[in-house]
């Protein structure tokens, strides 16, 4: 008997941020099936984690490049907010 993991694709896409990933929306949809990357994300966001949207700049060419989602580290006006909200409510 095979003990079988499943992952939901947001913990499958928090995993990749963790582990320092840059991703696209393209790659959230082709790589972990998320139809909404901005979705996922602010659902990612309401959990705590800080994921920040890095947006795509043009290149020499004049391409412009595909934005980026990031884990990053909260200012700490941001978490000071949060615990002013917790101590208030």
């Amino acid at each position: 008997m095979t003990n079988t993991v499943t992952f939901t694709k947001k913990e499958r896409v928090l995993t990749a941020l963790l582990s320092g990933e840059h991703l696209t929306a393209g790659e959230m949809s082709s790589r972990f099936g998320v139809k909404n990357a901005r979705a996922m994300t602010s659902s990612l966001r309401m959990a705590g984690y800080p994921v920040y949207l890095n947006t795509g700049s043009k290149d020499v060419r004049g391409r412009v490049k595909a934005s980026r989602y990031r884990l990053g580290t909260a200012p700490r006006s941001v978490i000071a907010a949060g615990y002013k909200a917790l101590a208030a409510g």
